[in-house]
């Protein structure tokens, strides 16, 4: 019994080594598959093990970099783009207010009649005449005072300096009061009637305003215990009677009841002062032509004929009696601005033109060559400044002012210009300014530029012109550049810097930018 029970236990052991060695070969076998595949365990590293005493270094963790989807259009997905119905919309908005603002700027063709065109509700009694005597930098610091009116052994001079010293602001009123425009002004001037004071100003926005300096201010009486009594506001009137900047103005020499003025808009209106319209008188024969005129002026010697300059370096002549489609074409007397020019009083034949090429030119009307637009008068002279020159002026007496950026004021001479005959020239030292004042000039973007103004027919015989301050004064000088006066006064709050005499009395006005008015008398 124990010899069978020995057999079957080693039958029993021999099958189950043999059941191990197969299930050994198996599983070695299914570990070839699997490496063989990748995706069987990785091989354990032949570096020796760490020691216990270090960390062990943790493995980085790795971003997984998503794979964006690729663009479609919305069109493709099926998405209604909404956002095309407002882009649409926004474009045609964009394009009806550029198309908008280019109307406001563009020049107005046709008479305009000065009782459709009053600005901010204003008032206008179309019965009445304007002309009729009963008709409807350092702000403040003074750089001549009291004691330098004094400061001269000349008792003429000092009388002078007195008296022009002595002029006060208008009845008092702070020039806070008298907005005569509604935009900033860029061109001032007083009628020429030695009656009563009637101030115009022309602004960025093409507004002329006027002011009578005769009316008498109403008291007012407090309606309600907390008003107070006080001084109703002076009236003033305002016309749109361009559409961009009024650059100059000047009233006809044979007629005080026409104005001429000049525009950024291309045009130049009369204003007729006594029938209340405003009339075309000359402008490109294309409406959409841009010819932004910087100055205008009549011939006193023939009032017939009228004179022009552009910001484009123009220079242009019109016989009133013509149409403007007849004008003859213009000159380029400068490759860049000019400013301002200048007719000489008496012999209108003479020009002198200030230009943004720093320089002050003379040009002799009597001998032009060339035809159509390289038509040129003569150039007598020419003097060249340090920086721009903003605006030349002649007097009475031949003498030609000019301001510059390079804060001077400078006079010329061209008294002996009666004897020059026909394409005379002049040397390099007969163009030298015969007299320089220091001024600072430097308005920058906000304030308009200044310019020297004579006073055209001064009673005493005295040359003098007026000029602002940009420490909000009024400079007041002679042709020798001896200082008369430095106006100013309470409640000044910008610089006057438009200014400009009375043609024969001894009235001075003064703009600001925000069309504010200074006026002594």
């Amino acid at each position: 019994m124990a010899r069978t029970n020995n057999a079957e236990l080693n039958d029993y052991e021999r099958q189950r080594q043999e059941n191990i060695a197969k299930n050994k070969a198996l599983f070695q076998q299914l570990q070839l598959d699997a490496a063989s595949t990748g995706i069987g365990p990785k091989k354990a590293s032949s570096k020796p093990a760490s020691s216990a005493g270090q960390k062990r270094k943790r493995p980085e963790k790795r971003i997984k970099e998503e794979i964006a989807p690729r663009r479609t259009s919305s069109r493709l997905r099926g998405i209604v783009a909404d956002s095309e119905v407002a882009q649409q919309k926004a474009e045609e908005e964009r394009v009806a207010f550029v198309e908008a603002e280019k109307a406001k700027r563009q020049r107005v063709s046709g008479d305009l009649n000065l009782g459709d065109v009053i600005v901010n509700g204003g008032q206008w009694n179309q019965s009445g005449n304007f002309l009729s005597r009963f008709g409807p930098a350092n702000p403040g610091e003074r750089t001549f005072s009291k004691q330098d009116v004094k400061n001269t052994s000349d008792k003429e001079l000092r009388a002078l300096r007195e008296r022009i010293s002595g002029l006060s602001l208008w009845k008092d009123i702070e020039p806070a009061r008298i907005k005569i425009t509604p935009e900033r002004i860029y061109f001032m001037g007083f009628h020429p009637s030695a009656d009563k004071p009637l101030v115009f100003a022309g602004d960025k926005m093409g507004n002329l305003g006027l002011f009578d300096g005769s009316q008498d201010l109403v008291e007012i009486k407090a309606e309600d215990d907390d008003e107070e009594d006080g001084i109703e506001n002076p009236v003033v009137s305002s016309f749109k009677i361009h559409t961009r900047t009024i650059s100059a103005f000047q009233f006809a020499p044979n007629d005080p009841a026409a104005l001429y003025s000049a525009s950024y808009d291309s045009s130049i209106r009369k204003l007729d002062l006594n029938k209340g319209v405003a009339v075309e008188v000359w402008a490109p024969p294309e409406l959409d032509a841009d010819e932004p005129l910087s100055g205008v002026e009549i011939s006193r010697s023939d009032p017939n004929m009228l004179f022009f300059t552009s910001l484009e370096g123009r220079f242009g002549m019109h016989d009133l009696r013509t149409s403007s489609k007849d004008s003859q074409s213009l000159m380029q007397l400068s490759e860049k601005k000019i400013g301002g020019f200048t007719l000489h009083p008496i012999h209108s034949h003479l020009v002198a033109t200030a230009s943004l090429d720093r320089c002050l030119k003379l040009w002799d009307l009597r001998k032009i060559s060339g035809k159509g637009a390289s038509r040129l008068p003569v150039l007598v002279g020419e003097h060249e400044s340090k920086l721009s020159v903003s605006h030349a002026a002649f007097n009475s007496a031949g003498q030609v002012a000019t301001a510059s950026y390079d804060d001077t004021v400078k006079i010329y001479d061209f008294s002996k210009a009666g004897s020059w005959k026909a394409g005379h020239t002049l040397s390099e030292e007969e163009m030298k300014p015969r007299t320089v004042i220091p001024h600072n000039n430097q308005t920058g973007r906000w304030v308009t530029i200044l310019r020297a103004q004579w006073q055209m027919q001064p009673q005493d015989g005295v040359q003098r012109f007026c000029i602002g301050n940009m420490n909000r004064f009024v400079d007041v000088y002679t042709s020798k550049g001896e200082q008369l006066a430095q106006l100013g006064g309470d409640g000044i709050s910008a610089v006057p810097a438009v200014a400009q005499f009375h043609p024969t009395q001894d009235w001075i006005a003064a703009g600001t930018a925000s069309g504010k008015l200074c006026l002594w008398m």
